[in-house]
């Protein structure tokens, strides 16, 4: 690895530990010719399903997309940046073990209401009515109902 700051190529690592969920190697290294120390991440190149949208074109996963459409439900909600990275790391997870060359754009945005109905309710419903395309109130009432009767029906069976 070449030294981000005196470009010598002969560096070593001093420490190495699992970051991102095991989904990465962190590694603190110093390089041998001017003693700077910095910090490195590997990630396991893999290739995700080709994603296919609702007008049938197809794309490359865009992580940044699925990042920034959280972000927007999740606007103003008491939810940590690590619990964002968790779902992204679950859609990342759910795309690789699901063994598809292609896989619809729709799946994903089930994936993400399943993870944010139990991360946080509002954000839920702000997402699912993007998602679902609601028309008018009614369409929007309908899963909020839906949501409380989940919620209730959850409620009573653990009791």
């Amino acid at each position: 690895m070449r030294c981000p700051f005196c470009f010598a190529e002969d560096t070593r690592v001093i420490d190495s530990r699992l970051a991102d969920e095991g989904d990465a190697v962190r590694r603190r290294r110093e390089c041998l010719a001017c003693r700077e120390r910095f910090t490195t991440f590997e990630h396991a190149e893999l290739r995700l399903p080709q994603i296919i949208k609702s007008d049938g074109r197809r794309e490359p996963f865009a992580e940044a997309k699925l990042r920034a459409g959280l972000q927007r439900a999740l606007q103003k909600r008491p939810v940590d940046a690590a619990q964002v990275d968790a779902v992204v790391a679950y859609v990342r997870r759910s795309l690789m073990g699901s063994g598809e060359r292609e896989i619809a754009s729709r799946q994903i945005g089930e994936w993400v209401m399943e993870q944010l109905r139990v991360l946080d309710k509002v954000a839920y419903v702000r997402f699912a009515s993007v998602y679902h395309a609601f028309q008018d109130l009614n369409a929007f009432r309908e899963e909020v109902e839906r949501l409380e009767d989940q919620e209730v029906t959850g409620l009573s069976s653990k009791s």
